[in-house]
């Protein structure tokens, strides 16, 4: 499913217009964006939570030549999602 097969399907669901139901997923993501970029987490109860975590720097190897390169450490986004999504799927 991509960005605009889910604003269908949050539009048929609530009821509400494809320009409403867009607005309303980007206010979503922005606010999980914002959250997780002061380094906050964020919660929805049967759903997951999303979260940041740090990588820690590394070596890693240039595929083509075979060189050691040094990897920057980075902040990257994590999901657990919830119980009620894991018994939704099994």
């Amino acid at each position: 499913m991509n960005k605009s097969e889910l604003v269908e399907h949050i539009a048929n669901q609530a009821d509400i217009s494809k320009a409403a139901a867009t607005r309303a997923l980007d206010a979503i993501t922005g606010a999980v964006r914002t959250t997780l970029k002061k380094g906050g987490t964020v919660s929805l109860v049967g759903f997951g939570s999303f979260s940041v975590t740090k990588r820690p720097a590394r070596t890693g190897r240039n595929p083509r030549t075979g060189a050691a390169i040094k990897i920057k450490s980075a902040k990257v986004p994590k999901f657990r999602p919830g119980k009620a999504l894991k018994d939704a799927l099994n």
